[in-house]
């Protein structure tokens, strides 16, 4: 097995001594790049994600107008938080205004991540930069972790999903590309290992998934489940589903005006992987660019031999059984 271990994050090393004992207490694993893992209420996480998780969990003071975009990693999180971005801002800048944010910031520093960016370090951080409303935060929890925090709060979440074989490739190609390694099948078997068996980074990827299910179908005004392969077949009718969910609808006159296909284009991985801020630039210490590959539906089908794939087929069909969830 190829060990690899993820960069640090730029601000991700201070656990406490109260996270240590919860951590040695936990079931503990490893993944397949080696990382250390532990199982908190029922989900794995790095160890200093898992303190950022604890510090949500006791600091977070939702509003009644927050915004949450949720994913298991891989799984169009980028494209989600460009199109909310280009949503909620479009009452201030159209998308070819210079001074749009996304013209000058990558998705990922514009919607910074809960439990790995915000809480990492503090159950109180910093929030003055959020004043204005609605706050756009991000997570990779899933909801049931969320849920306690968030109880009698209105605020919306919304949830992308992606078939579970493509998100498997994506990650492979996210693991080389951050680390500047050959992109080895072997590291490709380790990881595909460790999705089988659950104990990969957030999983297990069904469980994950059906969190947000099941939270959608208990209460679709504040959850609403979005399918990466339907917005790749049609943009247009799951973006307008986005924006009725948001309560920010496009008028007809937007609508005629062309701002729906100005927003999709805006928000196309080719444009934002052609912009120089997404060329050139970092966050949390891995570069833009590696954020953007080819966004296909289906692309597992060039490394995924046909074993892999009926195995992880079986798996999923196992695990979702008598949750109308299918992929």
């Amino acid at each position: 097995m190829d060990l690899i271990e993820l960069p640090p994050n730029v601000k991700g090393d201070k656990i406490s001594e109260e996270t240590k004992i919860l951590i040695s207490s936990l079931p503990s694993d490893a993944d397949g790049q080696g990382k250390k893992l532990c199982k908190y209420q029922g989900c794995w996480y790095y160890h200093n994600t898992l303190q950022g998780v604890l510090n949500f969990q006791r600091g977070f003071q939702p509003q009644e107008t927050d915004i949450i975009l949720a994913s298991f990693p891989k799984s169009g999180t980028t494209w989600l938080k460009a199109l909310a971005v280009a949503l909620l801002e479009r009452s201030k800048n159209r998308s070819s205004d210079d001074h749009h944010p996304l013209l000058s910031d990558n998705p990922h520093g514009i919607v910074p991540f809960l439990e790995i960016d915000m809480y990492i370090e503090s159950s109180s951080p910093d929030l003055t930069k959020f004043s204005s409303l609605p706050r756009l935060f991000s997570t990779h929890m899933p909801l049931h972790t969320m849920q306690e925090t968030l109880k009698n709060s209105p605020c919306k979440i919304v949830y992308i999903c992606r078939n579970m074989k493509d998100t498997l490739i994506s990650w492979w190609f996210f693991v080389c590309a951050i680390h500047k390694i050959e992109l080895k099948r072997s590291i490709l078997d380790s990881i595909y290992e460790s999705f089988c068996s659950g104990a990969i980074y957030y999983g297990p990827f069904w469980d994950h998934v059906l969190s947000y299910w099941r939270g959608s179908l208990e209460d679709p005004k504040h959850v609403l489940f979005m399918r990466y392969e339907e917005m790749k077949a049609e943009p247009h009718d799951q973006i307008k589903r986005l924006t009725d969910f948001l309560e920010c609808p496009f008028t007809k006159e937007e609508e005629e005006s062309g701002l729906v296909e100005e927003v999709l284009e805006l928000c196309s991985l080719s444009n934002l992987k052609s912009l120089e801020v997404n060329k050139t630039e970092k966050v949390n210490n891995v570069e833009h660019k590696n954020y953007f590959r080819k966004g296909e539906v289906g692309d597992w089908k060039n490394y995924l031999t046909p074993e892999m794939e009926k195995k992880i087929d079986m798996i999923v069909q196992e695990k979702l059984q008598g949750s109308n969830l299918k992929f």
